[in-house]
């Protein structure tokens, strides 16, 4: 067994079982820091990858900031100390997420996942940017070919931006 081999089974243990425990903790503070221990878990395997720019982007972005807002907005809201209640909605949820489960199993047993311009100039070019040792290439791939994407991601960072000072500010 290699080196990367043994990595990987750690981190996926790691990861699988600290995003087990954001599910099932009834702490929120220690939800929030389980949900820091899986962005981390998942930093390690962009690492594995040899992603290391993704990587740094990984912990700076969700395990940082992302994170840190969330700790925050719990810390600042005043139910913390009651933990999660009970739902009623148990039953409806569970039937929501199995429908949700079959219709992801669905279309990942569906989809034709070697399409046709596997093997074009243009699939090629995304690859060469997308492998590429500085962060200058992934940054020209994302400011070219996947520019909505992008600003979508900005979009979301705003949006968790403007949950949180929501949560926070006094009512």
């Amino acid at each position: 067994m290699s080196v990367l081999t043994v990595a990987f089974w750690v981190l996926a243990v790691w990861g699988i079982a600290s995003a087990l425990m954001v599910v099932h903790t009834k702490d929120i503070f220690r939800a929030a820091l389980f949900l820091v221990s899986t962005f981390i878990a998942v930093a390690g395997f962009f690492v594995i990858l040899g992603a290391e720019f993704l990587a740094v982007v990984q912990v700076l972005v969700y395990a940082g900031g992302i994170s840190v807002l969330i700790i925050f907005a719990v810390m600042f809201t005043r139910e913390v100390a009651q933990g999660n209640q009970p739902n009623r909605y148990y039953g409806i949820g569970l039937l929501l997420g199995a429908a949700l489960f079959l219709v992801l199993a669905f279309t990942v047993v569906s989809t034709n996942w070697f399409p046709e311009f596997h093997n074009t100039e243009e699939a090629d070019a995304i690859a060469r940017g997308a492998f590429s040792d500085s962060s200058g290439g992934l940054g020209a791939l994302l400011r070219e070919k996947f520019i909505l994407p992008f600003e979508l991601t900005a979009i979301l960072l705003l949006a968790v931006l403007v949950g949180a000072v929501a949560l926070v500010k006094e009512r």
